[in-house]
């Protein structure tokens, strides 16, 4: 297995930054698209539990447009072969300050591109 390879790096990279730029602009259809639709795709989030792509779809389609903008840092995507890959970041929003959010997200390839199949977010106060 290779880890890392540098094309498939790039290709998650893209869908990763594809993801970021909807989340901040409220873009469901494109959120939507990008996980993977089946009752087995699990988004935890800072205050919800979400199984299946149903309760995703739901909550994405209800929650409000605004203060999604934020800025991220400290992302790190590894990639493992050609298939599966690993994206993790740290965020920060102007509205929340002295907390830092962390988001992780485990992507794979399917036939009709990648999908985010779990993610977890949280927010938590700033370390010391």
């Amino acid at each position: 297995m290779v880890i890392d390879d540098p094309a498939v790096k790039a290709e998650v990279e893209a869908v990763f930054a594809l993801y970021e730029a909807a989340l901040v602009g409220n873009d469901v259809a494109t959120l939507e698209r990008l996980f993977h639709d089946d009752p087995r795709t699990i988004r935890y989030g800072a205050a919800e539990n979400l199984h299946g792509m149903e309760a995703i779809r739901a909550f994405r389609r209800a929650r409000p447009p605004q203060g999604l903008a934020r800025t991220l840092e400290g992302t790190v995507i590894t990639t493992y072969g050609r298939d599966l890959a690993v994206a993790m970041t740290l965020f920060r929003r102007d509205a929340a300050p002295g907390r830092i959010g962390r988001q992780s997200q485990t992507w794979i390839r399917f036939p009709d591109g990648w999908k985010v199949v779990a993610a977890h977010v949280s927010v938590i106060d700033e370390p010391a």
